[in-house]
């Protein structure tokens, strides 16, 4: 018996020790070498210094002075990073978009866009399709009584053009730049 349970016990030290310790601690440190921005995640700060977020997760902004991000089934919270697991034909899931495009629909505007009323598969996406955060200029515009036209200027400038996709806006590095107006 011995004869079998030695090699079998050897073998899971072995590869426990490889694949929990070895692997993590070499891929952690190609990472922070290749690269450290995003190895320790993305942080957005301030200018003083202080971190107000990160480029890859969406956090949620109150009034009417600021872009919203889409909307998120965890609060925005990390810990419960997911979608509703609401299926397009719940009733609840129908009710929550259909008053939010109550909420936010500007009759002069049109049709509220999609990614305004629907969350992302992790709950936490910070982008926007550029249209989505247009939609909101008006809004912003009139709470912080700035032109639409300079809003748009700063939209146009926070827009990233990624290698592959569509545009995208970082809602987060939005609102910043809109702070610092």
């Amino acid at each position: 018996m011995t004869r079998y349970l030695r090699p079998a016990v050897s073998l899971i030290l072995l590869m426990t020790a490889i694949t929990g310790g070895l692997y993590p601690l070499a891929v952690t440190g190609i990472a922070q070498l290749a690269f450290p921005e995003q190895a320790n995640g993305s942080l957005v700060r301030d200018n003083q210094g202080q971190v107000r977020g990160s480029a890859l997760i969406a956090q949620g902004f109150e009034g009417p002075e600021w872009f919203h991000p889409r909307p998120s089934a965890g609060a925005f919270a990390t810990v419960a990073s997911a979608a509703s697991n609401l299926a397009p034909s719940n009733p609840a899931l129908a009710q929550r978009v259909m008053d939010d495009a109550a909420r936010l629909f500007e009759p002069q505007l049109g049709p509220v866009p999609q990614a305004l009323l629907t969350t992302s598969g992790s709950g936490l996406d910070p982008h926007l399709p550029p249209a989505a955060a247009a939609y909101q200029i008006p809004r912003v515009a009139a709470a912080r009584k700035l032109s639409p036209q300079r809003l748009q200027a700063l939209l146009e400038e926070a827009t990233l053009h990624p290698l592959i996709g569509p545009p995208v806006v970082n809602v987060l590095a939005l609102n910043q730049a809109l702070q610092r107006l």
